[in-house]
């Protein structure tokens, strides 16, 4: 891959992450305590990236791949989030922001398909390659975070409009990105292979089964921490909220370097279970920490994001492209992520909702109690898991693992 290629792609991969970090961190802060939402109706505006990411494969799969070159695609995508999210810091009723947001997390949650995609066409060895641009999204969704938490704007409609804004400078972006034709022009694609059903075949093994059907559980309490972590911090008062939980992304990328190390000593089950146990510790942390005395505690519980998303969504990953046959891994990589990020985090992101109302006395949200609700449940999980799960495959270290990531979250 040429150097100016290299370079639009990381570029590219840096704004696209910037745009998505700008407004979801902050996103429950701004609806609770600025528009007075409850915490079903953040968590429901939390699930419309769970319901884009159920959608979009049948957009990418079934229009982006097959008519339209990736480029002038994503400008679209990219010109109509601008007006959509703009369109949504505009509005305070739950009624109207909800569908807003909807129409355009239905826009922005293809192109990050459509980001890969392009940049897997034009790398020779992809492999290699990827990781080193994919690492600016990781970048990208720090220094905004750095920057919305250091303005003070979280409690605004700020970031809502630096999403717009750079999703408009991102559209005139797109046009200058290498060209890249329609991958599967008049190849005929189903929903089948959309969605990857071919890879339900993989669930009469016991294993695999355990796995999949984990996951999807597990994703239920994991949706906790991205709804409201970020109005936790702000109601217990910690100063630039924001810009400390961009110290969950600096760990994320620690640990992906780190993680072939462990992996070869570990195995895929260990990995799994620890990064379970991460979540519940996480969990646990966010109860009992405060921003006093025991400040450290919710520092470390953001730390932990490296080992919770790594060990569990990466490790995931690559335990599915190893079990899956090589006609199969595309699907079952896709089936997986249609389990997980699609129906787990909506599921979650409703459950969150109402938990966080069912432990709210008189407009006081009582935390220590929210959090130990999924703290339970990611544990009791966890238990389920050690015992049921077996993965009896020699273990080898896996090439490109942060390639494995480049669908998820940053």
């Amino acid at each position: 891959m040429k150097t100016p290629v290299r370079l639009k792609l990381s570029a590219m991969m840096f704004i696209q992450y910037f745009i998505w970090g700008a407004w979801y961190v902050t996103l429950a802060t701004y609806l609770g305590e600025t528009l007075g939402f409850a915490g079903e109706q953040i968590g429901r505006a939390y699930g419309t990236t769970a319901l884009a990411a159920i959608i979009s494969p049948f957009f990418v799969g079934l229009v982006a791949d097959r008519f339209f070159s990736t480029e002038r695609i994503l400008a679209v995508l990219y010109l109509l989030g601008a007006v959509f999210m703009w369109y949504a810091s505009t509005l305070t009723a739950f009624g109207s922001f909800y569908p807003v947001l909807l129409l355009y997390t239905l826009t922005y949650m293809p192109t990050l398909a459509l980001t890969n995609s392009l940049s897997f066409r034009h790398m020779d060895d992809p492999g290699k390659e990827f990781p080193g641009v994919r690492v600016l999204g990781t970048i990208g969704w720090i220094v905004v975070g750095l920057i919305v938490g250091t303005l003070g704007l979280e409690r605004s409609a700020a970031p809502l409009r630096i999403a717009a804004a750079t999703s408009a400078l991102m559209a005139v972006y797109a046009l200058f990105l290498p060209h890249t034709p329609p991958g599967r022009r008049g190849t005929k694609v189903t929903v089948r292979d959309v969605l990857g059903l071919d890879a339900l075949k993989l669930m009469k093994e016991r294993s695999f089964a355990v796995f999949v059907i984990g996951s999807f559980l597990v994703c239920i309490p994991l949706q906790f921490y991205y709804t409201f972590t970020n109005l936790f911090l702000n109601e217990l008062g910690v100063i630039n909220a924001a810009g400390k939980m961009t110290m969950g992304q600096m760990s994320e990328i620690f640990f992906m370097l780190v993680m072939p190390f462990f992996f070869v000593r570990l195995g895929v089950k260990n990995m799994l279970l620890i990064g379970m146990a991460a979540w519940t510790a996480r969990y646990v942390l966010f109860a009992f920490g405060n921003n006093g005395p025991l400040v450290r505690m919710l520092y470390l519980g953001i730390l932990l994001h490296g080992i919770c998303y790594d060990f569990f969504f990466v490790t995931g990953q690559i335990y599915v492209d190893r079990k899956a046959p090589g006609d199969l891994r595309a699907a079952a990589q896709g089936f997986i992520a249609f389990v997980t990020l699609g129906a787990g985090m909506y599921i979650g992101a409703e459950m969150s909702g109402r938990v966080v109302d069912a432990y709210t006395v008189a407009g006081v949200h009582q935390w220590g109690r929210i959090w130990l609700v999924p703290a339970a449940m990611a544990g009791v999980l966890m238990v389920i898991f050690a015992v049921l799960f077996q993965d009896r495959e020699r273990t080898e270290e896996p090439p490109a693992m942060a390639a494995r990531a480049a669908g998820g979250r940053a």
